[in-house]
């Protein structure tokens, strides 16, 4: 099953819904980062999010950053989309190892532990917008329904999994987002409230062959909807090149660079979402010694 992401809308307007198929992105994901299962799971959630959020952004060169910031030993999570759903991201620990939990699950609460979690929005104004919450459970999807209702004022319910098999690889990965419009009634509200209480978990759905599509009615049973045409095809991509370094290593200024000349001689970059390295020589460092403040 190909990644996707679909979209529709009840047809008297008063709900959204996004459901997103995101298999191979967070198997790459994996690969890149040789992430164990746990973060495999965290980061696999984040990026699910993110590439179903990024389908709401507005211009090409619109951006959004997820940041999970907690007190668990799977450090930070950090994931970015653009408006295309092209996604990137990294746990700071993906080899944490932890019991699983009361449910026999993959412990992801605890990997993250307690802390924040903001939103970041670069819709190419003069500041991005910044949203922060609390973290609530550490579970991802529980924590951003949480970010929605109290910073956005927007009512949505966000469910995601990623289920990892016995050699680590990723055997399915999905997500829906379903958001209340102005225009809902209590009734409606209260009718997905129940209706989302009784839905299986996203990953047995994706297990049981269930499309994008199947989901997104399944999520809305008993309304009319009307799914929209264009198909979002999410990935995990990273647009890091040496050019974006040298002006990274040009921000560090001058004093920095010297440093780096004097003592190294040279200097190799890792891309933290995609762990591609780039070699500075100590003459392309003293060319952006030049250029730097």
């Amino acid at each position: 099953m190909s990644d996707i992401i679909i979209r529709g809308t009840s047809m008297d307007g008063s709900i959204r819904i996004f459901t997103a198929v995101t298999t191979k992105l967070t198997e790459k994901a994996r690969q890149i980062h040789h992430s164990y299962p746990l973060a495999t799971a965290a980061l696999g959630r984040t990026l699910t999010a993110a590439a179903m959020m990024g389908a709401t952004l507005k211009n090409e060169t619109d951006s959004l950053t997820i940041q999970f910031i907690g007190d668990g030993p799977l450090g930070s999570i950090v994931a970015v989309a653009d408006s295309n759903s092209r996604v990137r991201g990294y746990t700071v620990n993906p080899f944490l190892e932890l019991p699983p939990n009361s449910k026999g699950k993959l412990d992801v609460g605890k990997g993250v532990g307690k802390g924040r979690l903001s939103v970041i929005r670069d819709l190419g104004m003069k500041e991005p917008y910044s949203g922060q919450v609390p973290i609530v459970t550490g579970e991802i999807a529980d924590d951003l329904t949480y970010y929605y209702a109290i910073s956005e004022q927007i009512p949505t319910s966000i469910g995601l999994g990623v289920l990892v098999d016995t050699d680590g690889s990723v055997i399915c990965s999905g997500g829906f987002m379903l958001q209340l419009m102005p225009e809902a009634s209590e009734e409606t509200a209260e009718r997905l409230e129940k209706s989302i209480k009784m839905l299986p978990s996203v990953t047995s759905m994706l297990r049981s062959g269930m499309t994008a599509e199947d989901i997104l009615f399944k999520v809305a049973e008993g309304f009319d909807l009307l799914i929209e045409n264009k198909k979002i095809l999410p990935e995990y991509f990273c647009p890091c090149t040496k050019e974006r370094m040298e002006k990274a290593i040009i921000s560090i200024g001058k004093q920095e660079i010297l440093s780096i000349i004097n003592e190294q001689g040279h200097a190799e970059l890792t891309c933290q979402f995609c762990d591609n390295s780039y070699d500075f020589s100590k003459e392309e460092l003293e060319n952006l010694l030049i250029s730097a403040k």
